[in-house]
């Protein structure tokens, strides 16, 4: 009989019994293709984990640094979630795409099924493939999907095989699981009714009924209520599916755990994106107060957790040689993201994003360049670092090529080979560098160029967006945190990267 863990009553349940199934030994099959995971973080920095120097300790991430190879110039295409998502499936960047700026979590699918994405080439292949976690890409058709029936199209109509998934964010409502094509544990007699527009009958609202939060809003996330918080947008009805908070890291390790162990005797691809360390920030009380830094650091705690139950799973399973684990993040870091949780006042010496400007949503490197480490014991030497220039809308061709794969006419069209890069065989990483907040950015060489954009360089709350209505060019070998704008004392170089990115722009 299946268990439904939803039902379990209690975190530690849940942790019980990831514990214990990982108990097998079970012998496997070996494959000349190795194993995929990507292991995909949500808004941390490249200074949050102390592998890259950061204050809260992280020792299973560590551990796939000190095995495997760390990045010090590896880049999201942009400062925000769902491009970043779109970018590293497709091989595209988003910004070539309409509606592909954060989502909402009622948003029809902005993925084309008729494109191929990451798991369908490596189908193509002869991998099993799963998505666990955050979505945040969308769901259904244009006129939105039926939450009560079949939720297609989906990351079924994407390549593949499995998908146990958030919807959007957990700050978004519809706050429940979606398992292939259907709500988990939803009950049929209580529908499930979502708007993006208006409150929905009486329910009441974090915006209305601030004594009911148990996490206040700073801004905005003051909407339908659910498990105490606050939530962008409306919804009633699916008591029975709703999740709950503290519980999401264990559930997607479990179910991530489970695909591995179900799949062990065949090449697999596991994209297993996590919720944390995105807001709202409720970790479970096993992480509660243990990092010294409130509950933003205790939540990176609970990530360095699920990092180490996934490799544990490799592990117990014999998995590990033949695995490539590639973990990396979303976007760089934000502090007051719409919640009260003293992420800011409890920072002290922490620099979320270490040496570098700026953070999510910014066009500073801070937005963007994020913590990659890649492990592969096979074919990667461990405890190696490489300053190669990597984006993650290149894994897509890399991992294509690395099981023997093209992409097809009209896949992957910003996407790079630079496989050699990402298993230590070369030093040199892409040429250049496109990232993305809004407007864009051109790194060549040593130089960065960000595009003339209008509006604010800096938002409230502890976010700077860096706009500027000139141009602005740093050298980021003598100015990492790019604090001196060049663009005046070289007008050449800004005409000739100005000119690089309108080429690429236009293709």
């Amino acid at each position: 009989m299946k268990t439904n863990i939803n039902k379990v009553p209690g975190s530690m349940m849940l942790l019980i019994a990831i514990t214990l199934a990982f108990s097998s030994n079970a012998q496997t099959t070996k494959t000349s293709k190795p194993n995929i995971v990507i292991i995909y973080a949500d808004d941390l920095g490249y200074g949050d984990i102390s592998a890259y120097g950061g204050n809260v300790k992280t020792p299973n991430i560590d551990r796939l640094a000190s095995q495997g190879l760390s990045f010090t110039n590896g880049h999201s295409t942009s400062a925000t979630c769902t491009p970043s998502r779109y970018s590293l499936l497709t091989g595209k960047y988003a910004w070539r795409k309409q509606g592909t700026g954060v989502a909402p979590g009622n948003a029809p699918l902005i993925l084309d099924p008729e494109k191929n994405t990451i798991a369908d080439v490596l189908g193509k292949a002869g991998y099993k493939s799963a998505v666990v976690g955050k979505w945040h890409l969308g769901l259904g058709p244009k006129e939105g999907a039926d939450w009560n029936g079949d939720i297609k199209p989906g990351p079924l109509e994407l390549g593949f095989n499995y998908s146990y998934i958030l919807p959007a964010t957990g700050d978004r409502v519809p706050c429940v699981y979606v398992e292939n094509h259907r709500i988990v544990n939803l009950d049929p007699k209580d529908p499930i009714h979502v708007s993006y527009l208006a409150p929905i009958a009486n329910e009441p609202t974090g915006l209305n009924n601030p004594e009911l939060l148990r996490v206040q809003s700073s801004h905005g996330h003051n909407q339908a209520i659910v498990n105490g918080i606050g939530r962008i947008g409306y919804m009633t009805g699916g008591k029975s599916a709703l999740w709950t908070d503290e519980d999401i890291a264990a559930v997607l390790a479990l179910k991530a755990s489970k695909f591995i162990e179900n799949n062990k005797n065949q090449p697999f691809f596991l994209y297993l994106a996590t919720h944390d360390i995105h807001v709202p920030r409720v970790p479970n009380s096993k992480f509660l107060g243990k990092s010294g830094l409130g509950v933003r650091g205790d939540a990176i705690l609970q990530l360095d957790w699920t990092v180490g139950q996934v490799t544990k799973t490799l592990d117990s399973l014999g998995l590990s040689k033949n695995t490539l684990v590639i973990f990396s993040s979303d976007n760089g870091p934000v502090l007051d993201d719409g919640y009260v949780d003293e992420a800011i006042e409890k920072l002290g010496t922490h620099k979320p994003a270490g040496p570098l400007r700026g953070g999510k949503y910014s066009l500073f490197d801070g937005g963007t360049r994020v913590p990659l480490i890649v492990k592969w014991p096979a074919a990667i030497a461990a405890g190696s670092s490489s300053d190669a220039l990597i984006s993650q809308v290149d894994f897509f061709a890399s991992l294509a090529a690395l099981t023997g794969q093209k992409p097809g006419a009209g896949d992957a069209p910003d996407s790079q080979n630079i496989i050699d890069a990402l298993t230590g065989k070369s030093k040199s990483g892409r040429s250049w560098l496109i990232a993305h907040a809004g407007t864009l950015s051109i790194t060549k060489g040593d130089w960065k160029y960000i595009e003339p954009a209008k509006g604010n360089a800096a938002a409230s709350r502890h976010k700077e967006l860096g706009k500027s209505a000139g141009a602005q060019l740093y050298n980021l070998k003598n100015d990492l945190a790019e604090t001196r704008n060049l663009a005046d004392e070289n007008p050449e170089l800004v005409k000739t990267l100005a000119a690089e990115l309108e080429k690429v722009k236009s293709l």
